[in-house]
């Protein structure tokens, strides 16, 4: 008890010193807007303790299972109760993200799923609980995010509908006010956590108008998972991240009181958008760490492997791959250090979010392929890591918004600030 005690007061440190902290002020203590400075992404001592705390519990105690719970598909409430203990499960630092992706990004997703409804809580609480960071009064985050700093409870994200991924706008679910509650009907799909959250973020029409402008229409509640009317259908079997709990979920006649409603009615989808430009540094950090992984097996592989008389790595063709893995992570992770440097420094991330989800999803799956590559024939086995870690990579480049959305920010972000100063002779800012 005394070391969660010691753990969870190096996290009320971290926080206070910034980096990821979500505060909507500039952090404290950092080099930023001194000219000539540049950009610092050192890490505090205390930062640093609790990057090594992630990386030795993924090296551990995730690495040896994860196969195991590749294969099965069982939900990791085993390493979530563990983290939760270490007090990972209340991360804030994108690095941990990275860490704990090293191991493996399933059991990284199960944990960060949690924050894209809050985030007080991290593995992959990142999604689930950040709706209620950014936008929940002092009652709704004591009640819903303070309560998971004190057991392994976990939340989940209910956005995505069959027929409404990136689109956002696009959903169907509504929620009509009826006296002093909503009664919320519809259908979610790839909810992650689905099965095993206590309360969700749920994102709702409430402006029956179809024409109605997407930052009106939508309101953001919380719904207690055991609500009366919710229906969790089953887990489904993907590709890769298989131990993460994802499902479609049916909300039938659902009521929420409406103190469970996030800022207003008509801010969910602003809510929803921003909470986009917080999480995506993280993921894009998870996308780091599996590809940091992958390179690292195949470097071990290619030292040990020797084909006509000597070890593959001495071979050009295969250090050369070696070397372009090598600039890729190091690319990437600078690329989600700058996204969050920029939250810390109490800007606006969007293009810079943008830029690292894109970039660390699209290099997670080159670099995992090219592992596969190095390994020949193993490589497509089973029995050897790297093929789970081609499988597992592919979801980066589908959830928190697809590549191809990225791109279509990034190219918005970029045109707006052209366009601003089209006709300014000074060098353009960047965004």
């Amino acid at each position: 008890m005394a070391a969660l005690r010691a753990t969870r007061q190096m996290l009320q440190t971290i926080a206070g010193h910034g980096w990821m902290s979500y505060s909507s002020k500039p952090a404290q203590n950092l080099h930023v807007g001194k000219p000539g400075a540049g950009f610092s992404f050192e890490l505090t001592d205390e930062q640093k303790e609790f990057q090594a705390t992630a990386r030795k519990f993924a090296v551990e105690e995730i690495i040896p299972v994860a196969a195991q719970y590749d294969r099965t598909g069982e939900y990791p409430v085993p390493l979530i109760k563990r983290a939760w203990e270490l007090g990972l499960m209340n991360s804030h630092i994108p690095e941990s993200c990275e860490e704990l992706a090293y191991g493996c990004t399933g059991v990284q997703t199960a944990i960060e799923a949690n924050s894209l409804g809050s985030q007080i809580n991290g593995l992959n609480i990142y999604f689930q609980q950040m709706p209620v960071i950014i936008a929940g009064n002092e009652h709704q985050q004591k009640k819903y995010l303070g309560r998971m700093t004190e057991e392994p409870i976990m939340c989940a994200y209910c956005v995505t509908e069959p027929g409404a991924g990136s689109d956002v706008a696009g959903i169907k679910t509504k929620a009509e006010k009826k006296g002093d509650e909503y009664v919320i009907n519809g259908q979610k799909m790839w909810i992650t956590n689905g099965g095993k959250a206590n309360w969700y973020f749920l994102l709702a029409r409430t402006n029956p108008d179809p024409k109605a402008p997407a930052s009106k229409a939508f309101t953001g509640f919380i719904v207690e998972a055991d609500s009366p009317g919710i229906q969790i259908g089953r887990k489904e079997m993907n590709m890769g991240q298989r131990c993460s709990d994802t499902r479609g979920i049916v909300f039938e006649d659902v009521r929420v009181p409406k103190e469970n409603v996030l800022i207003g009615e008509g801010a969910g989808f602003k809510i929803a958008m921003g909470a986009f430009d917080k999480t995506r540094p993280p993921v894009a950090a998870g996308a780091v760490g599996l590809a940091k992984r992958a390179l690292d097996e195949a470097t071990r592989y290619a030292l040990e492997r020797k084909t006509f008389g000597k070890p593959i790595v001495e071979h050009q063709a295969v250090s050369f791959m070696l070397a372009e893995m090598a600039m890729k992570v190091e690319l990437a992770r600078m690329a989600y250090q700058r996204a969050a440097w920029e939250v810390d420094a109490g800007r606006r991330n969007t293009y810079y979010a943008s830029i690292a989800k894109a970039f660390a999803g699209d290099i997670a799956n080159q670099v995992a392929a090219d592992a596969v590559q190095i390994f020949g024939g193993n490589g497509f086995n089973t029995e050897y890591p790297v093929e789970k870690l081609m499988r597992d990579a592919k979801i980066y480049q589908i959830y928190e918004g697809t590549a191809q959305i990225q791109r279509m920010i990034i190219a918005r972000e970029h045109n707006i600030l052209h366009r601003q100063h089209a006709r300014t002779p000074k060098p353009l800012p960047t965004p």
